[in-house]
């Protein structure tokens, strides 16, 4: 429509949502389809966290707060930072915003100019290009693929930098991959940006507790001191605390890039819901020993999945070393055709047969910048994770 902004033309809606939404659609019109596209825990929130929200709302607390946090949020997240990473912040260096998503948004609307580009690792989720399109900035992608085990080179990033550079976006253990960087591999990203000192990094530490075996996670301000001052260090409740639906992000930096992120949330949403705030502060501050039981469950269902599809014909499934997702290569399967008779001449084709043909609901590796793959979230039920990769399984075999 002529009225719409040219700046929606150059985004598009998030694939992996799209892709939950489809399989919604044709379970409740009676198919007989398995999710893997979400990208949220099956875990109910733990109840001491929704005994203080329910407390909070007992008390009173529903009104607005501040815009970017009430102050016991901003101190537990300051007590988390150095509990987990050594980070010291001030409350003043802190921002809370409604989910992760939109922390990140802020920083990108607060800080890009037309012609500032932004270094984005392929793969990559798929919600950073288009947010640094509608903020007026350039996505530069710098590719990571599976010989290096989904991995941002030294090389790889020093090439990807110019004088317009204003941003890395950094995100280990990464969505869609899994992939974990270890201190040293992380040293080594930080030793180039030590040469670019016009080069801010923005950390999203989402899946910071969700690590397995003997991974052990590290930020980026954390391995190399000298990049506190520009970076912005993002993470959330999200993933570790199984509250999704809770809306609640937060991230630490410059005190002047901080007030520069209150500044956009002051006019767009204001607060973050009073009620989730007050969760927030139990899931930081109370109990944490769930993520650890949680995590044994996420392992036996990683190395089930990436067993089972490794057995299916044209499948190659590495070995993540955290979140909930793996990301398999089907380069074996392009050029083929299924037994329904669909050709399978790219990731979205090979997604879409799948789906109509197994009732198997996947996100295309195009949807994260890097083919011919898929992303499968192990965040369900090992019965249905069992079920859902041997109809992969038979879906692979029945290709000619």
């Amino acid at each position: 429509m002529a009225f719409l902004s040219a700046t929606l033309a150059r985004v598009k809606p998030s694939p992996t949502i799209a892709v939950t939404t489809k399989a919604a659609e044709l379970k409740a019109a009676g198919k007989d389809v398995i999710g893997l596209g979400a990208g949220e825990p099956d875990f109910d929130t733990p109840q001491n966290i929704k005994d203080a929200a329910k407390a909070a709302i007992d008390a009173g607390k529903t009104k607005y707060t501040a815009v970017d946090g009430i102050p016991e949020l901003k101190k537990a997240i300051c007590a988390k930072f150095k509990r987990d990473n050594g980070l010291d912040y001030t409350p003043d260096q802190v921002t809370v915003g409604t989910g992760g998503k939109q922390v990140l948004y802020n920083a990108l609307m607060a800080t890009l100019n037309p012609g500032d580009e932004v270094v984005i690792p392929a793969p990559y989720w798929v919600s950073y290009p288009d947010m640094v399109l509608l903020a007026g900035g350039a996505p530069v992608i710098a590719e990571a693929g599976p010989d290096t085990a989904y991995k941002l080179t030294p090389g790889a990033l020093e090439g990807a930098i110019t004088p317009r550079t204003k941003w890395l976006i950094f995100n280990s253990p990464s969505n869609p991959t899994g992939a974990g960087y270890t201190w040293d591999e992380l040293k080594a990203l930080t030793d180039v940006l030590l040469r670019h000192p016009h080069v801010w990094v923005m950390s999203d530490d989402m899946y910071e507790h969700l690590v397995y075996g003997d991974f052990e996670f590290c930020t980026p301000a954390q391995v190399e001191p000298q990049l506190y001052d520009r970076t912005l260090t993002v993470n959330g409740v999200s993933k570790a605390y199984a509250m999704t639906g809770w809306r609640i992000g937060y991230a630490a930096g410059p005190k002047e890039l901080i007030g520069a992120i209150r500044k956009i949330q002051s006019q767009s949403t204001s607060n973050p819901c009073s009620v989730s705030q007050w969760a927030a502060v139990e899931a930081l501050t109370g109990k944490q020993d769930y993520i650890a039981a949680n995590n044994k469950t996420f392992q036996r269902r990683r190395d089930m999945v990436v067993e089972m599809l490794n057995a299916a014909e044209g499948v190659v499934c590495p070995v993540p070393e955290g979140a909930f997702y793996v990301y398999p290569s089907i380069a074996g399967c392009i050029g083929k055709t299924s037994a329904g008779g669909a050709q399978i001449t790219d990731d979205e084709a090979f997604a879409t047969a799948l789906l109509e043909e197994k009732g198997v609901a996947v996100v295309f590796g195009a949807a994260f910048g890097t083919s011919p793959c898929f992303r499968v979230s192990y965040a369900t039920s090992d019965e249905a994770l069992r079920e859902a990769c041997t109809r992969i399984q038979d879906f692979c075999a029945g290709l000619k």
